[in-house]
C-alpha cells in the first residue's frame, strides 16, 4: 500500500523540525503532491508534518491520472504512454497498480520527477484548511484524498 501526499498549507512561519520533514517528503511549494510507501519511517514523516498536509490511500485510477495528467520528465516533458511503455516495459496501468500498491516508488523511475505540480481544487476547498479532518478541515489523513486530487488535477 502507499499514500497520496498533498501540501496544502504554504511556507511562511513553519517551525524547521517540520520545514526539513517537508523537505524530504519533497513537499517544497503549496499543491505539490507525491506518492510514498507505507512504511513506519513514512508513517512518522506523516504524522509530523499532518498541520500542513493531507494524504491518504493511493489507488490505481488515481494515480494513473495523475501520471498522465500532472507527471513530468526531467526537462519539463510530459511523461506519456510511449515513454512508459518504451523506457519501463510496462504499460500505464501496471505502473500506477504497482505504485498504488507500494512496490515501485517514483525514485525508482529513470528521468521521472517525482513530484506533482498540482492546481489549486476546482471549486476551492470545502472546508477549514487550518484544521485536521476529525475536526471539521482538509488537513491529516483523509480516506477521499482522490476526490481532493481529482479536482486539483
Amino acid at each position: 500500500m502507499a499514500f497520496i501526499v498533498v501540501r496544502i498549507r504554504g511556507i511562511p512561519d513553519v517551525r524547521y523540525d517540520i520545514r526539513e520533514t517537508l523537505k524530504r517528503l519533497r513537499l517544497n511549494k503549496k499543491f505539490h503532491a507525491t506518492i510514498v510507501p507505507d512504511t513506519p519511517t513514512y508513517r512518522g514523516m506523516l504524522f509530523k508534518a499532518k498541520d500542513y498536509i493531507a494524504y491518504g490511500p493511493a489507488d490505481k485510477e488515481t494515480v494513473k491520472e495523475m501520471l498522465l495528467k500532472r507527471g513530468r520528465l526531467i526537462g519539463n516533458k510530459p511523461l506519456t504512454e510511449e515513454y512508459i511503455k518504451n523506457t519501463l516495459s510496462m504499460d500505464v496501468d501496471q505502473l500506477a497498480e504497482k505504485l498504488a500498491g507500494g512496490e515501485l516508488k517514483l525514485t525508482d523511475l529513470k528521468n521521472v520527477k517525482p513530484v506533482f505540480r498540482l492546481h489549486p481544487p476546482r471549486g476551492g476547498f470545502k472546508r477549514s484548511i487550518k484544521k485536521l479532518v476529525q475536526a471539521g478541515g482538509e488537513l491529516g489523513y483523509r480516506e477521499d484524498i482522490s476526490s481532493l486530487i481529482l479536482r486539483m488535477l
